[in-house]
């Protein structure tokens, strides 16, 4: 009988000889017909801790390594995509500017505006 061959993404590589690898079908559900995406991991054996995170790998079937690991690493189908780190520029030369502090704080408006409310009145009577 012929082993089973999955392809998949590296979702962690921090066992070791380890690699989990999602696997994703998509099937069309069985009352509403549409074709949704359906997720799977298995643990893998790579023996050189060759496979890193993100990367499109290909697994095989095989006897038990370990109580959860029954698969082993194929080959690499495509590299992992590329960490997009912001790079932000900052003038070092200029010093920074202060930021300036509030005037007033929120509790001392809100009581200037409730003393401005009891004297309305008062006004208005005389």
């Amino acid at each position: 009988m012929p082993k089973r061959v999955l392809s998949g993404t590296v979702v962690s590589d921090k066992g070791d000889k380890t690699v989990v690898v999602r696997v994703e079908r998509r099937v069309k559900h069985p009352l509403y017909g549409k074709i949704i995406k359906l997720s799977k991991k298995y643990h893998a054996h790579d023996e050189g801790n060759a496979f890193k995170l993100g990367e499109q790998i290909r697994i095989e079937e095989c006897p038990p390594v370990s109580k959860l690991k029954s698969w082993t690493v194929l080959d690499r189908i495509g590299a992992a995509p590329m960490a997009s780190d912001e790079i932000v520029e900052v003038d070092i030369t200029r010093p920074l500017q202060p930021v300036p502090a509030p005037t007033e704080s929120k509790a001392s408006k809100a009581a200037k505006v409730k003393a401005a409310k009891s004297a309305a009145p008062a006004d208005a009577e005389a």
